[in-house]
Formats: C-alpha cells, sequence, structure tokens
C-alpha cells in the first residue's frame, strides 16, 4: 500500500526550537540602533529628561543573575558531585528565557549604540552628561546578551562517550530502529 506523501514544510522539525543564531542578533541590534538614531536624531534631544540609570543597573543585574544560573545549571545536568539533578521543564524553561534575553540583549545593544553614538556627535551639555549612562548601557545589554547565549549553551545536553560507538540507527540497549 502506497502512503501520501505530507505535503512539505509540514515535518515535525519545521517547529523545532534551535538554538539562538548570531545573525538574528546582529540584525536585531543593527535594526534597533537604526530606530533609536532616527528616533534621536528627530525630535529635540535638549528639552528631553536626562537618560536614567534604572534600565543599566536592571540589565546588568539580569546579566549576573542568568551569568549564575548558567553555570549552576551546567553543573546539575552534568551531575558534578554534591549537586542534585536538575528538573527537565527548569531546563525548558531557561532554555526560554535564554532566548528572549538574548533577543531582548541585541536590540537593548542596538537601542544604546544608536543613542551613544548619536550623542558623541552631539557637542550639547544634555548630550555630554548622558554620555556615560549611555555608555555603560552598551555594555550591560553586551552583558545580558552573553549570558543568556552562555546559559542557552549550559542548557544542552552533554554528549555522551558511547554515543560516538554506536551506529546512527542504533538505540542504547537494543536492536538497531526500523
Amino acid at each position: 500500500m502506497n502512503q501520501a506523501q505530507p505535503p512539505r514544510g509540514s515535518e515535525p522539525d519545521r517547529f523545532r526550537m534551535g538554538p539562538t543564531r548570531i545573525s538574528t542578533l546582529v540584525v536585531a541590534a543593527l535594526a534597533a540602533a537604526a530606530v533609536a538614531w532616527l528616533l534621536i536624531s528627530t525630535f529635540y534631544y535638549d528639552v528631553a529628561p536626562n537618560l536614567p540609570w534604572l534600565p543599566v543597573v536592571t540589565l546588568a543585574a539580569l546579566a549576573v543573575l542568568e551569568a549564575y544560573a548558567a553555570v549552576n545549571t551546567r553543573s546539575r545536568i552534568e551531575r558534578r558531585p554534591g549537586r542534585e539533578p536538575v528538573n527537565p521543564i527548569l531546563v525548558a524553561r531557561f532554555v526560554v528565557l535564554a532566548k528572549a534575553s538574548a533577543l531582548a540583549g541585541a536590540i537593548f545593544v542596538g537601542f544604546y549604540a544608536g543613542l551613544t553614538g548619536w550623542l558623541f556627535i552631539e557637542h550639547t551639555n544634555a548630550a555630554i552628561d548622558d554620555r556615560p549612562a549611555a555608555g555603560a548601557g552598551v555594555l550591560a545589554s553586551l552583558a545580558l546578551a552573553a549570558a543568556a547565549l552562555w546559559l542557552e549553551r549550559a542548557c544542552r545536553v552533554p554528549e555522551q562517550e558511547d554515543d560516538e560507538d554506536r551506529e546512527p540507527g542504533e538505540r542504547q540497549g537494543g536492536p538497531p530502529r526500523r
């Protein structure tokens, strides 16, 4: 009996989540930088309030928390001595958090980079006063994106030694799958 082929693009792998692509993050950062540059250059900057430090502190704190989660999760996945096994649902949540944080970090990097670039060509006192906060925003956003990528990588299942010795169709503890 001949089975009908499923329509193209309906394979189960189509909806499979993969690792975050650096190219996606770069495109998001460049787009955010362009939007920030256009917004700041279109509106009159001298009447704007000082650039706040709270977003910078928040981004830096998120970066530290995600870096800690990466170290902790990796040691639990590898089942290092003195560590409890990790809950798979928690790892899935961390992966989603990492993917979202990497994209948000890239967008903030772009926004702060566009803003910082504009502030360095503007020679008003308000622009000069906002340069430290904008530069710190770029660094904190980069730290968040890096920590998120690290957390995403830490959530991967480690390869096992016996996986390399088996044939591609062979399952662990049984005959090859047919």
